[in-house]
């Protein structure tokens, strides 16, 4: 019995929106590890240790959250990040409005792919093995990006939401297999 494609998130990108204004010298001087040199960048940086995670906070009220593994974990970064400021003085007064923009995964199909014929059959690819040992495929469904290597190992890019990673490799095993692009170790 071949084993299973596998996959993993690697990080998710969000927007946290709070709808209000924020005084990010107040931030720097009341919170500790962040930084805040509005020369070289606008925003502040925000690192928390656990989760593991980076927000990037803007005076209007925006961040950008990087670095969470799981949405479970985006959500308890930011309220973190909440009570931080809230525990330092600083007044958030509504709720967070979590937006991700994109998940990042890695995977592993646990088979070979033919990629000559994956980009002779799949529509909407392309492969310069010349240039980049990967095949580059953009699935309509769901819509991300996928860079197949030979190995079955793949990256997989622009999914919104973490059931379209898992989606978006059993969808590209398949059609590899259907296709006749696999070769089981």
């Amino acid at each position: 019995m071949p084993a299973r494609p596998t996959y993993r998130i690697e990080n998710i990108v969000a927007t946290v929106s709070l709808d209000q204004t924020l005084d990010l010298y107040a931030i720097e001087r009341n919170v500790e590890n962040v930084e805040y040199n509005p020369d070289q960048f606008p925003g502040l940086i925000f690192r928390l240790e656990t989760p593991k995670v980076t927000a990037l906070i803007f005076k209007s009220g925006k961040m950008v959250v990087t670095g969470a593994k799981s949405t479970e974990e985006l959500i308890r970064a930011v309220k973190r990040i909440i009570r931080t400021l809230r525990r330092h003085g600083i007044l958030i007064t509504g709720r967070p409005k979590i937006q991700i923009q994109n998940i990042v995964a890695s995977a592993n199909l646990n088979v070979e792919v033919n990629l000559e014929k994956a980009a002779f059959l799949l529509e909407d690819n392309m492969y310069e093995p010349e240039q980049f040992p990967g095949l580059i495929y953009r699935m309509s469904q769901p819509r991300v990006v996928l860079l197949i290597f030979s190995s079955g190992k793949m990256v997989i890019t622009g999914a919104k939401r973490e059931e379209e990673v898992e989606e978006a490799v059993f969808n590209i095993y398949r059609r590899l297999r259907d296709l006749g692009c696999i070769r089981e170790y």
